[in-house]
């Protein structure tokens, strides 16, 4: 899980794709955490992927780093609790302007049932589940 981790975190943006009716949705992202164990992403109550997410919980991310890419497959689930809010905050000073614990609009979600893949043109794929 941490080599996934700092991977992401590496990337700066990856992607994250959602369905929503059959129709992949797929927009940039930036933030990742580890919290008690689990990776974490965030995002706003009010924005459409918040959304997507609840009605489907299956989610694809895929970012690049160094000339090598990762693709992630995952379920995110809803974490409602504040020291998960707050540790994400804490991890991403710049979002605070935007998101506070506790306001009603950050949501943090963690990923479970995760199968990941860190691949390069010169070197054989590297797996993780967790």
């Amino acid at each position: 899980m941490n080599e996934v981790y700092e991977f992401l975190k590496k990337c700066g943006v990856y992607y994250l794709a959602t369905d929503e009716d059959g129709q992949p949705h797929v927009r940039p992202f930036g933030t990742i955490d580890l919290f008690e164990g689990k990776l974490y992403i965030q995002t706003g109550r009010v924005k459409p992927v918040a959304r997507q997410m609840k009605a489907n919980p299956k989610v694809e991310l895929s970012g690049m780093a160094d000339g090598k890419w990762i693709r992630v497959t995952a379920e995110a689930v809803l974490d409602e609790r504040i020291e998960a809010q707050k540790h994400m905050l804490d991890a991403y000073p710049s979002l605070q302007g935007m998101y506070q614990p506790g306001d009603g609009n950050t949501e943090v979600y963690f990923l479970k049932n995760v199968f990941a893949q860190i691949c390069s043109f010169t070197e054989p794929a590297k797996e993780f589940r967790f």
